[in-house]
């Protein structure tokens, strides 16, 4: 029970002790029994706060907690505790200040509400030299934020200091400017900066640190100080195209404003720009100073309450032409024209630089007037001045050009006393095939008119002075080569060769030469060849009917290479002719119900159907004896025929037309019904039908079915009742429909024929046999157009008229 009590009455001291000198560290006297890890985070900002009351730091109160009896220990523990509460601090207000003024960069820590303005383009004045500096939306004057502090920036009341010792002793924390333009410092009290530059504020803090913190008097802690909030200033914009007051930073600096602003308004001057400051012009802006050279000394910065005023402008004039950058310029009083020049970048290369014309105004009307060079430096131009740059002529001071058989054939450049053969060494001499007899000078005359000079090129170019011309400038030089002169032979191959076609003729060309250069002979080439020449003469031989000479050869086929050979002349044509025999074999296909159906080679030239089917091995069990045909495909040859043959239906008659079109496009085969029972009668008879290359044969097999199709209620096959006539299968399937046209109704027997319905007697119709495998179809009936009222009224006249006629006529 006394060991309990004891450790009570030493826990409540130990306690007590604790807690007293939570309250006063500075006031304690026994201070040998403090426990720091028994302190709550409260008791530590307690001894916090007790320190900065009394202007003390941790290192200061050292030697006095030391000499009331706390230990070394404890003193460090208490040191680390309150380095960790201030550290959570720090921290603390960083996040704070981020989260308040957190802009698109966050790495940033200097940070400045952010300013925008929606640019306008200015269709107005998009000719005014400048304008585009302030329409340009990715352009933007404003201030860099983590640039380095300009050591003249003066402080003023909503700036922020980031103040911080490092070293022995640490300190660090972001302090504002008040209104009143103190900064106010934990430990050092308030000091004084509005107005001031960052660089005498940072000594005045500096020095007013070192009074509390004495290992910065010793040099052992650094003091650090940096502008960590910009504050906001107000400017004026007067004259803009978006006048008004803006609120921008303080680092901002006049073309920031002016580009917030959105420039010069429409009359605006880019030139004589006022910044006024305390109700006084403080700096007179010129933007071409920017934009022709690139000097910003009158982009000053900006203080608040600052205005900018844009007056109307005094003199602008326009540059139009051949000049690099044309276009409205504003002209200062006392400037010249060839300041204008600097401003619109100088003339181009295809300006005409030896006068300028420019469009005046006086006081009632317009006038022109011509600048020379020599007063580009002299001459001041006047509001609503016009200059116009003209181009160069298209015309050359000294061009003379040479042409044809030379080596370089070129323009060069003339001079005073140049000849022919000047030129002609100039264009690195004659080729070898140039015509010396004459060469030909194209000259332009002082009228502007040409005339020709001819030269004895042979002459002039050896050395005879009266030969070689003198030359003048704009002269044209023909020289002549001797392949102009001379005719392109031709020669002609055809027939049985790989590459029949038309040939160059060489002197000594031989038959053979010919014969290779068209690839050779084919495997078909027969020995004779014929060569047909030209017959000239210079008189006409009326005894002699023949067109050309006729030359009969022969060759060996089997050789490309000819033992006698047969010198060719120009425009001969040469004919290899074909083998008399000498044909690849050709084939026809047999399909359906025979025993080995396939492909079959034509043995002889009037091979007959019945042969190939018998080679085919004859028709199968199920093969029907009326579904034989032959399918024969169309050739290119009929249809040109149809398309020459005209059937006089008149010019927009479609008939034809539709015939052409199912040849070309619908129908491939013509189809060839057979009469097998006939065939297999009698061979020699016309059903068996002889046999073209390319024939398609088509045995059907048997089917017991009649199919009925066309305009009919119902499309259906039937089975096949022998006996029954026509009719009954039209009624086995309901019968016609309203369109079908039963008079015109045929049948299609299985080896393609068709019949149709006849009449006799004109009271009388016979309709077709119907067979096993057949295909009755009922066609559409034509469309036709009923008479109007008004056509039976004019008939009924007609009859009418007709009647009184032959009335008038019969009475006596």
């Amino acid at each position: 029970m006394k060991k309990i009590f004891i450790a009570i009455v030493l826990f409540l001291a130990l306690f007590q002790s604790s807690s007293l000198m939570a309250q006063d560290i500075l006031k304690g006297n026994d201070l040998s029994t403090v426990r720091v890890d028994y302190l709550s985070d409260g008791d530590i900002a307690k001894i916090k706060s007790q320190l900065q009351s009394n202007n003390m730091t941790i290192d200061q109160a050292e030697s006095m907690a030391l000499s009331k009896g706390m230990t070394a220990t404890e003193f460090t523990k208490l040191k680390k505790r309150l380095s960790l509460l201030e550290t959570s601090k720090v921290k603390t207000d960083k996040k704070t200040s981020s989260d308040e003024g957190q802009d698109d960069n966050q790495g940033n820590v200097r940070k400045q509400e952010k300013v925008e303005n929606k640019k306008v383009k200015d269709s107005l004045n998009s000719l005014v030299f400048g304008s585009e500096l302030f329409d340009n939306p990715t352009l933007n004057f404003q201030p860099n934020l983590n640039l380095a502090t300009p050591v003249n920036y003066i402080l003023g009341p909503g700036d922020e200091l980031q103040i911080s010792v490092n070293g022995v002793q640490e300190f660090s924390d972001n302090v504002p400017v008040s209104v009143e333009g103190k900064v106010n410092i934990q430990y050092v009290g308030q000091i004084s900066v509005s107005g001031m530059t960052i660089e005498a504020a940072t000594q005045k803090i500096k020095g007013a640190i070192s009074r509390v913190y004495s290992t910065v008097r010793s040099g052992q802690s650094q003091v650090g100080i940096s502008l960590s909030r910009i504050r906001t200033i107000k400017v004026t914009i007067i004259g803009s195209k978006q006048p008004g007051n803006y609120s921008i930073s303080s680092l901002a600096t006049v073309y920031n404003a002016l580009f917030l602003g959105g420039g010069p308004g429409k009359n605006g001057s880019y030139r004589s720009i006022e910044l006024i400051r305390n109700n006084k012009v403080f700096k007179n802006v010129d933007i071409y100073r920017f934009l022709v050279s690139g000097d910003q000394s009158d982009n000053v910065g900006l203080k608040d309450n600052d205005v900018i005023r844009i007056p109307v402008y005094a003199n602008r004039v326009t540059v139009e032409g051949e000049v690099k950058r044309p276009g409205i310029f504003e002209m200062k009083k006392g400037e010249k024209f060839s300041n204008l020049l600097t401003f619109a970048s100088g003339f181009n290369e295809f300006a005409y630089t030896a006068s300028v014309n420019v469009l005046q105004k006086t006081g009632k009307e317009f006038k022109v007037a011509d600048i020379q060079a020599a007063q580009y430096g002299s001459y001041i131009p006047e509001n609503g001045d016009v200059y116009r740059v003209s181009k160069i002529l298209n015309r050359f001071e000294n061009r003379i050009i040479i042409e044809g058989a030379v080596f370089r054939p070129d323009t060069y450049s003339y001079h005073s006393g140049m000849r022919i053969s000047d030129l002609v060494r100039q264009a690195e001499g004659l080729k070898e095939d140039a015509y010396l007899k004459r060469a030909r000078i194209i000259r332009l005359k002082e009228d502007l008119t040409s005339e020709i000079v001819n030269v004895d090129l042979g002459k002039a170019v050896n050395g005879d002075v009266n030969a070689n011309v003198e030359l003048k400038k704009e002269d044209r030089v023909t020289v002549y080569s001797i392949l102009d002169f001379k005719e392109e032979y031709k020669v002609t191959i055809d027939g049985e060769v790989k590459k029949p076609n038309v040939y160059d003729f060489q002197d000594n060309l031989t038959l053979n030469d010919l014969i290779i250069a068209a690839g050779g002979l084919t495997g078909s080439a027969s020995k004779r060849v014929e060569i047909a020449r030209m017959i000239r003469a210079e008189e006409i031989d009326d005894a002699n009917p023949n067109k050309v000479e006729l030359f009969n050869i022969e060759i060996t086929p089997g050789s490309n290479e000819q033992s006698t050979n047969f010198e060719l002349k120009p425009f001969d044509v040469v004919n290899i002719r074909r083998m008399a025999v000498n044909e690849k074999p050709e084939m026809v296909t047999i399909a359906g119900s025979v025993a080995y159906p396939g492909k079959y080679v034509l043995a002889s030239k009037k091979e007959k159907i019945y042969d190939v089917i018998k080679r085919a091995g004859g028709l199968t069990s199920l093969a029907s004896l009326n579904g034989v045909k032959i399918k024969r495909p169309i050739k290119k040859a009929q249809i040109e025929n149809i398309e020459n043959v005209s059937l006089n239906l008149g010019k927009k008659d479609s008939i034809q037309n539709k015939l052409e079109k199912k040849l070309k496009e619908d129908l491939r085969f013509a189809t060839i019904p057979v009469d097998w029972s006939k065939v297999t009668k009698n061979q020699n008879s016309n059903a068996n039908v002889t046999l073209l290359p390319g024939d398609e044969i088509e045995v059907t097999a048997f089917n017991e079915t009649v199919k009925v199709a066309g305009n009919v209620l119902l499309t259906s096959e039937i089975p096949y009742i022998k006996g029954r006539g026509f009719n009954y299968y039209l009624d086995a399937v309901g019968g016609v429909d309203a369109k079908g046209w039963r008079n015109k109704a045929y049948v299609i027997y299985p080896n393609g024929e068709a019949a149709v319905s006849r009449r006799f007697l004109l009271l009388f119709r016979s309709s077709p046999t119907v067979e096993p495998g057949s295909q009755i179809v009922v066609p559409e009936k034509p469309e036709t157009k009923k008479m109007s009222a008004g056509e039976w009224v004019s008939i009924a006249s007609v009859l009418v008229s007709m009647g009184v006629l032959i009335i008038t006529a019969i009475k006596p």
